[in-house]
């Protein structure tokens, strides 16, 4: 691997921890210390590192919330918040909620969507107009009203990942989760063993599990392209979290994380 995405991609794993971290009790820290921003980074594509267009990413009432009242157009500006330390065994908890109106400018398929990245590549190794990173998406969705929708999928943006014993190259893998009004808040949990195994659960309940993550070598002109010619290997076992802004208000609360030791 070439020094710069060795330095990129194995910096700070989850036996660190980030300065703010407060210790909530049996293993169990907060990444969103509900006062600001600090120990996270923010990408938005078409924009430079490090700013946050318009206040896409806000820190209100100890809600981190994705907000569009400061934009005249989205203009796929895509947009997510990375954690500044890169993990690789460990549980990640947080909740969401919908709120207000997706931009009427975005995909169609943003309307009430966002979801929280895992296995990320760092957002300093992202293109200025690179919308989405190579990763590992859990996905959350609200109902619609127009019939049967799933939350907590996965969507595998330059990523494929193996479901008992085979290779699952699709871009979305549903789970069993029903969706959940706009406005209510929603639990989420993604258990995250390397490259073991992944498993998703919402309000609880386990609703998706999947094994060996790894980069899509095929999948040209996408986030894994510029990583695997810059060296990095196939397999991952370890990467940032990044919250998603995709067009759609979304707001987030309580965001821990409890390490995981090896089996």
């Amino acid at each position: 691997m070439r020094p710069i995405f060795q330095t990129l991609l194995l910096s700070c794993l989850a036996t660190c921890l980030p300065a703010f971290a407060e210790d909530t009790g049996r293993g169990w820290i907060r990444l969103f210390n509900g006062r600001d921003l600090s120990g996270w980074t923010v990408k938005i594509a078409k924009r430079p590192l490090g700013e946050n267009h318009a206040g896409t990413f806000r820190v209100e009432d100890g809600i981190l919330k994705v907000s569009y009242d400061g934009y005249d157009k989205f203009n796929e500006q895509f947009g997510h918040l990375y954690t500044n330390l890169a993990y690789s065994r460990y549980i990640l908890r947080l909740e969401y909620r919908f709120t207000g109106t997706m931009m009427p400018d975005a995909p169609k398929y943003v309307n009430l969507n966002s979801g929280v990245m895992i296995h990320a590549q760092p957002p300093q190794s992202l293109r200025l107009d690179q919308g989405f990173p190579a990763s590992l998406e859990m996905q959350f969705l609200a109902d619609e009203g127009k019939g049967p929708r799933s939350t907590g999928n996965l969507c595998t943006p330059g990523t494929h990942v193996e479901l008992d014993g085979q290779l699952v190259t699709k871009h979305i893998v549903k789970s069993s989760a029903p969706t959940f009004p706009a406005d209510e808040w929603v639990r989420a949990e993604v258990e995250v063993r390397g490259h073991d195994e992944i498993i998703h659960r919402i309000n609880g309940v386990e609703v998706l599990r999947y094994q060996h993550p790894q980069l899509d070598p095929a999948n040209n002109n996408a986030p894994a392209t510029d990583l695997i010619e810059a060296g990095a290997p196939l397999r991952l076992s370890h990467g940032h979290i990044a919250l998603q802004a995709e067009g759609q208000p979304v707001w987030f609360r309580n965001i821990e994380l409890k390490s995981l030791e090896p089996k």
